[in-house]
Parts: structure tokens; sequence; C-alpha cells
């Protein structure tokens, strides 16, 4: 006897991947469309404090977002593991390391920059992603998810980048995650900041060649779906 629809192992992991998708896309939505109103009431002064206004609700999605590296392992998500993990290992260290440990950093432009570009991405993503659960294709809306990283993804790489850079005196200031082990060994923070900025291109290179090959195969599949409907 087969199972009611409702029961089926597929029909369980698309409803949860729709939910996840819609959570995500509703978070970064706000994030976004908070970001816009707040900059067109008070202009650049809003740029200041945008970590004050959103950074919890930043903080939580990309919290959230960590949930797709096991939606990867167990095959819930068919995505390759090590460009995701890149992604978002970017930006868990960029949020929390960097700004989240300094306040001198969280009243930067380069944040408010960092934010539009992250909430861009990911608006248009979970959006193609939520209506391909639920198997809704609009040409239009998977061009733009398969194109628009092109040009923003080096932009966040580079905001990243900056954001480091800014922070590396406060870090040298404060001694923040700086300590000293046994045996006259002693870890000095803003020397692991370098060293992971120099990993940051590395891993940027990696990620844009995987994304552009993912790009080209599913530009190429899109108009033979586009025919047989």
């Amino acid at each position: 006897m087969a199972l009611p629809a409702w029961l089926q192992p597929r029909y369980r992991k698309n409803t949860y991947l729709f939910i996840y998708y819609l959570i995500q896309f509703c978070g970064h939505s706000w994030i976004f469309t908070n970001m816009t109103v707040r900059f067109f009431s008070f202009g650049e002064d809003s740029m200041v404090d945008t970590f004050y206004a959103i950074g919890l609700v930043m903080r939580l999605c990309q919290s959230i977002s960590l949930l797709e590296l096991l939606h990867i392992c167990l095959g819930i998500e068919p995505n390759h593991l090590l460009p995701r993990f890149l992604q978002l290992t970017e930006r868990i260290i960029i949020l929390f390391v960097v700004i989240t440990s300094q306040e001198e950093v969280q009243e930067k432009y380069v944040v408010c920059v960092l934010f539009i570009f992250w909430n861009l991405l990911d608006m248009v993503r979970y959006t193609y992603s939520m209506l391909s659960v639920i198997g809704i294709s609009y040409a239009v809306l998977t061009w733009l998810s398969q194109t628009l990283w092109m040009p923003i993804y080096p932009l966040c790489v580079l905001a990243e980048a900056f954001a480091i850079y800014q922070s590396l005196p406060y870090f040298e200031s404060f001694g923040t995650y700086s300590t000293k082990l046994p045996f006259d060994l002693s870890i000095y923070f803003p020397y692991v900041l370098k060293i992971y900025l120099m990993m940051l291109f590395i891993g940027m290179y990696y990620t844009y060649s995987h994304l552009y090959s993912e790009r080209r195969d599913v530009l190429r599949v899109c108009p033979m779906k586009k025919k047989k409907m």
C-alpha cells in the first residue's frame, strides 16, 4: 500500500527545505528593507549604526545558515560541501570574530556595504531555491541567481578583506583573542588574521571557479526544460 503524499520522504524533505528557505528569505528581506528605509530616512548617518540596528538578525540568519552544511552532508540539499563551507566560514569569521568582537569596527561604513552585498545575494539565492523546491522555475530568476554573484561575490571578498584590515589596529591595541600558551608560546591574533587574509583570496578563486562551472551547467539545462514545457 502506497503512503500518502504528505508521508513520503521526498515530500517531507521538500517541505522542510521550503520552510528553511522561506525563513531565510524573510530574514534577509527584512534586513535589506530595514537598511533601505533607514538610509532614505537618515542618509549616511544610518550607515554608522547599521550593526546596532540589524546586527542581531544578521547574526541569527548567518547562524541558521550553518544548517546548510548539514543538509549537504545528509544529502538533503544537492550541493558541493567545500565551496559552501568556504562561503559560510568567510561570513562567520568576519561577522562574529572580526565585527562583533570590536565595537570600533561596527561603526565603519564597510559593515553596511558588506550587509548590502550579503543580503542581495541571499535574497535572490533563497528565492530561487525556495521556488525550485516546489517545482516553480522562471528563466529570469534562474539567470539572475546564476549571474548576480559574478560581480558581487568578488566585491564581498574585497569588503571582507578591508574589514579585516581596518580591524587589525584594534586587535593589536586590545589584544583580543591573543593568548599565551605553555612553553613560552603565544598566539598573536593579528598574525592569524593576516594569514587568513591571504587564504581568503585563495578560497575566493576556488569558489568562483566552482560557481562559474555550476552556472554553465544550470544555464545549459534551463533552455531544455523550457522547451519541454
